[in-house]
């Protein structure tokens, strides 16, 4: 089975300088049908008979399980694919049982169609994805300032919200992997009175953040800080899944109930559910 290598700036950098982002005119030309019909079914890799992909119609579904279907198309003697990236690969050889091309690193790789019927099973769970946090996760920080007590809670909400990731296999070959974002709860109390509480969600995040960036990545945590006169201070986490590309962002909830999210160039302030570059 193929070991998928996680992304890098280095590997983004690299799949946009090799070409494989190809946007010239041969797009624009009739697909092989023919092409498409004789890759349908299932192929194994040649050197480790381990099942790579499955293509039913115009879809590729990767043996890895975090790997979301792509579809694809070929013109002439290329493959492309559709997802995140549009990829493309130089086919080498292709016949019934056949089928050869060009990784994004130059490898040949070489597949063979599988005749075992039994190969299915490593498709079956294509969509299974596992979230970092399975169930909601509170944090209850109680504190002290000028003589009063506040208690500053935050929950974390796995949710339904799914984000893509372009993804680089070993041998060079695009996937696009599903993540699921959470959503964050912060609220504060003085007493029984509420001073503040809403979701966070990396949406909000949009005004001090690349959006680049913001597609790949998951608010992956939050935690509450301290308090000072200006309030009560808060970091959440943005991170790319399964590298160690992350970025924090500090925030504010003041006395008055105000969210501030603040970065070292931008801030925006939350009133009444409006964000309001300041």
């Amino acid at each position: 089975m193929m070991k998928n290598v996680a992304v890098s700036l280095m590997a983004i950098f690299f799949a946009a300088c090799s070409g494989n982002k190809n946007p010239h005119s041969l797009q624009q030309e009739k697909e092989d049908l023919s092409a498409k019909g004789l890759l349908q079914g299932i192929w194994l890799d040649d050197e480790t008979e381990s099942p790579l992909m499955r293509v039913e119609g115009d879809t590729i579904y990767y043996a890895d399980v975090q790997s979301t279907p792509i579809a694809f198309k070929i013109i002439r003697d290329t493959l492309y694919t559709y997802g995140n990236d549009t990829t493309y690969y130089k086919i080498d050889k292709q016949a019934e049982h056949i089928f050869w091309f060009h990784s994004i690193t130059d490898d040949v790789i070489k597949l063979h169609k599988s005749e075992d019927a039994n190969d299915s099973i490593y498709f079956v769970r294509q969509e299974l994805v596992i979230p970092a946090y399975t169930e909601v996760t509170k944090r209850d920080s109680v504190v002290t300032y000028n003589g009063t007590r506040y208690r500053a809670y935050v929950y974390i909400n796995p949710s339904k919200m799914r984000v893509i990731k372009t993804t680089y296999s070993e041998d060079g070959i695009s996937m696009d992997n599903v993540y699921y974002d959470n959503v964050m709860h912060i609220c504060v109390y003085e007493g029984k009175k509420s001073l503040f509480a809403s979701d966070v969600t990396k949406q909000m995040f949009d005004k001090v953040l690349p959006v680049d960036f913001l597609e790949q990545s998951i608010l992956s945590d939050t935690k509450f800080v301290k308090v000072d006169r200006n309030g009560f201070h808060y970091q959440a986490v943005l991170a790319i899944p399964e590298t160690s590309i992350y970025s924090i962002v500090n925030m504010e909830v003041s006395f008055k109930g105000d969210l501030t999210i603040i970065s070292s160039k931008k801030k925006s302030t939350i009133h009444s559910d409006r964000i309001v570059p300041d």
